[in-house]
């Protein structure tokens, strides 16, 4: 992805990684619009970095992406890239009975709000003469891990259909990019200084020179093993990953 001229739609941009890339970017010099569900958190963001502007959707819903979409259009036409990053991430023991109510929101948030979020830009982005489709999975979505079992699943899903997605526009100016990150120090989980998770300075800076590599994979260095773990050893890897989690639990501020 080129990281200049562009106009760029961000969903879950207020906080964490998707705040993080779209000041960046905005600092670029490209034109950035962010979205979230709470008015008062735009407010905030685009209050602090002038010449951002911000929308309010609701990625659980397709009548607010429905509304957004055509928002966007009509008062972006130059809109040429569309990064879906919002996401939630509970913690949840799959050995037991799990709570629906909950379940059924990951999957529309991270699953289904990417999906119907590009369906509905798809034709717009195709009438551009370079645009991107840019998907937040996590290197859960290759190694899950085990307390956050269908977050982990959620992300696996959205990394089969990047895949899937990608093929069918190989004839198209649309690129599909998937950024993966690590555990970084936000509070998707709970922002504390744990060591063992990455500053959120320095996976923006990294990041973003990946971005501008074009690969259709966009990973940090300090990840590439865990990326790599599909395959013979698919299970040792998982095993040790979750017993060293389970002996040294992230934490929750809880």
């Amino acid at each position: 992805m080129k990281l200049t001229g562009n106009t760029i739609f961000i969903t879950g941009g207020t906080s964490g990684i998707g705040r993080g890339l779209a000041e960046a970017l905005h600092r670029l010099g490209n034109k950035v619009i962010i979205s979230g569900r709470r008015a008062a958190l735009l407010d905030e963001v685009t209050a602090a970095n002038p010449g951002m502007e911000g929308i309010t959707l609701d990625v659980t819903r397709l009548d607010s992406i429905q509304a957004a979409a055509q928002e966007l259009i009509a008062k972006y036409p130059d809109l040429n890239v569309v990064f879906n990053n919002a996401g939630f991430m509970p913690f949840d023991d799959v050995s037991g009975p799990i709570d629906d109510a909950v379940a059924q929101e990951l999957v529309a948030t991270n699953l289904l709000g990417p999906v119907r979020v590009t369906a509905a830009l798809i034709e717009h982005l195709k009438s551009r003469p370079e645009a991107t489709v840019l998907y937040t999975s996590s290197v859960l979505a290759f190694v899950p891990l085990a307390g956050n079992a269908i977050y982990s699943a959620t992300k696996a899903a959205i990394h089969s259909f990047a895949l899937s997605q990608r093929f069918q526009l190989r004839n198209t100016s649309v690129r599909v990019q998937e950024i993966a990150p690590p555990w970084v120090d936000t509070d998707l989980i709970y922002k504390s200084g744990d060591p063992r998770a990455m500053p959120l300075a320095d996976f923006i800076e990294q990041t973003l020179v990946e971005l501008a590599k074009d690969d259709p994979e966009v990973i940090v260095d300090a990840v590439r093993p865990l990326r790599d773990n599909p395959g013979a050893g698919e299970h040792t890897l998982f095993e040790a990953f979750n017993q060293s989690l389970a002996e040294n639990p992230i934490p929750t501020g809880a």
